[in-house]
């Protein structure tokens, strides 16, 4: 079920009002109608992956019970190998197994051998890749004790299923969200709304700048050869612009829906275009992310502690796992090891932590040399961003290599689009908001006098009206393959 369908706007209120008119009353009913809401709202694509996420969540309750109880560092161990072995075991076989096929057979082609092999015809379960990193955070903390197991099933069932951040995130930490669910939760007026506000956000990034946008991207990236080197380069431009309209639209949406239901869920996004350098941008880029691999990979290799041989080997490590988990396909690979690269030079000057505040702290514009950064850091990401959407590497080069040419001077092909002018107004509207907003949770997290609300509300509905009247074709979140 999509955020931006007519199902789930049916769905939503639906299961609002039952939540907060009818099983209110009583904590575990509650728990009880999430889990069964969450459920539905997950075989809406294919029930048969209900089993899946059943089976793994159920699997991982009981193991971390036993990790908890057992007393033996050998046992505890064992049984955290035995939760890790079963959800990468799931993860590896829909999502890698082809790949690694594929990759076997065509290294041995290169070394004259002909080898037949059989790829599996599987579809990939949406949200297997969030939903194993959760669960496999839970076993880890409770591994670490640094959390004790889940009090019932119910609760924990529903906090790996909870269907705003089910499918895309973000990826929840059983430390912040499942003692969410132990809580008698009671309405919240200010909550709800400033959620509303949060989905209305989401809903224009998604469906007026990152639907239109991908119009655009898709005709470039097919067939950049036909192009000039100016659409190209406005090809690579939308579609970093596209990436974070689709999956930070996903995730305002996936937080503004649980608050509705009294739950917070964790930031994800905290306007990254605004940074001053690689190592800020991912900071601010699918925090959830981040910070797992940060607590769960990169620090237990050894961080940025020890010899300069192992720290730029845990880079690399880093990038590189993070490029993988986003798909089976070299692309998402070379994205990974290119933001290494990137990231690098900073680390090894100790400057990868120069920028913690936000820029222009307290000013109206940013300074020469911010603005500088910030064009600087737009500009690496989108080169990164063309292996990640590229369908192979040789395309992305292709793409890149067309673009130093005396045709990046003239001006870009436009499509015959008449609304052409309304999206850059749309984009430019998108900035302007997040960089008055860059100290908020969201770009329309108000907290102003009083005096401005009704001009917000004005705002609100002008918004709502541009959903209406300018959203592109409907599209699936583009996260929802990972």
């Amino acid at each position: 079920m999509l955020f931006n369908s007519i199902e789930f706007a049916i769905f939503l209120p639906v299961v609002f009002l039952i939540y907060w008119f009818i099983v209110n009353k009583n904590l575990q009913l509650q728990n009880i109608f999430l889990l069964a809401a969450s459920y539905f709202f997950y075989g809406w694509w294919d029930y048969r992956f209900l089993v899946l996420i059943l089976f793994s969540s159920i699997v991982d309750f009981f193991l971390a019970k036993k990790i908890a109880a057992e007393s033996r560092n050998s046992q505890r161990k064992a049984l955290l190998f035995l939760s890790l072995f079963l959800n990468l075991g799931f993860l590896f076989y829909f999502k890698y197994y082809n790949f690694f096929l594929d990759s076997f057979v065509q290294s041995f082609t290169a070394f004259g051998h002909s080898f037949d092999a059989q790829r599996l015809d599987i579809i990939l379960p949406v949200g297997i890749s969030f939903y194993t990193f959760q669960t496999l955070s839970y076993s880890i903390d409770v591994y670490r004790r640094k959390l004790e197991p889940a009090k019932d099933l119910v609760s924990f069932l529903a906090y790996v299923s909870f269907f705003p951040q089910l499918v895309a995130g973000p990826i929840e930490r059983a430390v912040n969200l499942l003692p969410q669910f132990y809580r008698k939760r009671t309405f919240n007026y200010f909550q709800a709304t400033d959620g509303l506000r949060q989905i209305l956000w989401g809903l224009f990034k998604k469906m007026v700048i990152a639907d239109n946008c991908s119009t655009y991207v898709i005709h470039i990236f097919d067939d950049y050869g036909v192009y000039s080197a100016s659409t190209t380069l406005l090809g690579c431009v939308l579609f970093a612009i596209q990436i974070y309209c689709d999956f930070s639209g996903y995730s305002d949406v996936a937080i503004g829906t649980a608050r509705l239901f009294g739950f917070d869920l964790k930031r994800n996004f905290a306007f990254p275009y605004f940074s001053r350098d690689i190592a800020e941008f991912w900071r601010r880029w699918h925090i959830s992310l981040s910070t797992w691999f940060r607590d769960y990979l990169y620090i237990p290799l050894g961080g940025s502690q020890g010899s300069l041989g192992k720290k730029v080997r845990n880079i690399f490590i880093i990038f590189i796992v993070s490029g993988f988990w986003h798909g089976a396909n070299w692309t998402y690979i070379t994205w990974g090891a290119l933001n290494a690269v990137f990231f690098l030079p900073l680390l090894l000057l100790s400057k990868n932590r120069s920028y913690l505040g936000v820029v222009a702290e307290g000013r109206t514009l940013p300074n020469f040399t911010e603005l500088i950064q910030m064009l600087t850091t737009f500009a690496i990401t989108c080169l990164a961003w063309v292996f990640f959407r590229a369908s192979s590497v040789e395309k992305a080069l292709g793409i890149i290599g067309q673009l130093p040419n005396k045709t990046l001077f003239i001006l870009p092909q436009s499509f015959n689009d008449t609304n052409l002018p309304l999206y850059a107004v749309s984009i430019a509207l998108l900035f302007t908001v997040e960089w008055i907003q860059r100290n908020s949770e969201h770009g329309l997290n108000f907290a102003d006098p009083e005096y401005l609300k009704p001009l917000k509300r004005l705002f609100c509905i002008f918004l709502a009206l541009f959903i209406i009247y300018y959203s592109g074709e409907q599209q699936q979140f583009t996260y929802f393959q990972f």
